[in-house]
């Protein structure tokens, strides 16, 4: 058997869990993408509109689809931002508080039952390898140093 690539063990373990939290999210009638989105929301200020995609690591474009579909929902508004007049301010409804509270639970369940069946030594080192791969591809050292070719 081959041994298995860190990216491909990077990917199907993140696909999983995309999957797990999808499926979580359906039977409330919503989507990981939402509820990640409702969790990026400052519940008691709102959040510019213009910091949201950085902070979920997201695009502009993809973020404009989900904050169109969440409003349509009932789950957000869009306020003028008081100390930018040019700026909007995303904010949860009731609705979408509620939504926000089952996403937090779920992510907390999530994050207790592996820490119930992880050692925390062992967390502690994958914390600190996808540290150092974060800093690697955020430092572009990765591919932007000289290609060798593989044999």
């Amino acid at each position: 058997m081959k041994e298995k690539t860190i990216d491909y063990l990077l990917r199907t373990t993140w696909l999983a869990v995309n999957k797990m939290y999808n499926e979580e999210a359906a039977k409330f009638d919503t989507t990981m993408a939402t509820g990640f989105t409702l969790l990026s929301i400052d519940p008691e200020n709102g959040t510019p509109s213009t910091s949201l995609g950085p902070i979920m690591g997201m695009e502009a474009t993809s973020l404009s689809r989900i904050l169109k579909r969440m409003e349509e929902l009932g789950l957000i508004e869009r306020k003028p931002n008081p100390k930018d007049g040019r700026g909007v301010l995303i904010h949860l409804t009731e609705f979408g508080r509620e939504k926000r509270e089952y996403s937090r639970d779920r992510v907390l369940i999530f994050n207790e039952t592996v820490r119930n069946n992880i050692s925390e030594e062992k967390l502690k080192h994958f914390y600190e390898v996808t540290e150092v791969i974060n800093e690697l591809i955020s430092n572009k050292k990765i591919y932007n140093q000289k290609q060798t070719v593989l044999k």
